[in-house]
């Protein structure tokens, strides 16, 4: 799989939908939970919000912005692949109480009105579009001025011990543990999408040059991860 074509993309996570949540518990040793909510503690959601979950798979994010921005908030949920999309919807339908809606398109081209979200959170997506700074410029056009984004993903390693290490994590655990699902190909993708993937402070840059106002990267988990701070 070519790393950033947005149709392979499409058709991965088309296929890996029904083994995704489990297979990122594998993986991170349950430490993506703990991740995601750390991001959310820069958005700050705040209850009556409008607030906009990119690339949000099966809505892990999307469900944890609904409870903060209750009673009268709402969360959409934007996704290139439908299948992952449809679980999210399955597991709203018994969380009704929460406000969630959920659309098919494009993070690069969402289609929505310019200033018109609160804050937006990306979780593992940005690495995926065929134009990382194209996905930068239409979450900056679609946040309202002032409000916020986060950013999380994996961050690469070019050269070092952090390089070899995410090397071996993605070569010995990652793609081995997906063999065993069947989905060896589809996690194959990672380490080279890491290869054209801005590293931290590139991506601070990018986002100042979009409009953004204020970028600050953290690293996580020894570097391996990372969560974009980004104000509009």
């Amino acid at each position: 799989m070519k790393p950033g074509d947005p149709q392979a993309v499409r058709v991965m996570f088309e296929q890996i939908a029904s083994s995704y949540d489990i297979l990122n518990d594998l993986l991170s040793l349950g430490l993506h939970r703990i991740w995601k909510r750390q991001a959310l503690t820069w958005l700050k959601p705040q209850p009556g919000q409008c607030l906009l979950d990119l690339c949000c798979g099966t809505g892990d994010l999307s469900f944890l912005l609904a409870e903060k921005i209750r009673p009268n908030g709402s969360v959409l949920g934007l996704d290139t692949a439908a299948a992952p999309l449809k679980a999210g919807e399955k597991r709203a339908f018994k969380q009704q109480w929460l406000r969630l809606r959920w659309k098919q398109g494009d993070a690069i081209a969402t289609g929505l009105s310019h200033a018109s979200i609160d804050g937006a959170v990306m979780a593992y997506g940005l690495r995926n579009l065929i134009d990382p700074v194209g996905g930068l410029w239409e979450l900056r056009r679609v946040l309202k001025p002032g409000s916020r984004a986060v950013i999380l993903d994996f961050n690469s390693q070019p050269i070092g011990y952090g390089a070899y290490f995410q090397q071996f994590y993605l070569r010995t655990l990652v793609v081995p543990v997906a063999e065993y699902f069947g989905l060896k190909e589809h996690y194959s993708y990672v380490e080279g999408s890491l290869n054209r993937f801005p590293v931290a402070f590139h991506q601070e840059e990018i986002a100042y040059k979009v409009g953004f106002t204020l970028a600050r990267y953290f690293p996580l988990a020894g570097g391996q991860m990372g969560i974009l701070r980004l104000q509009a």
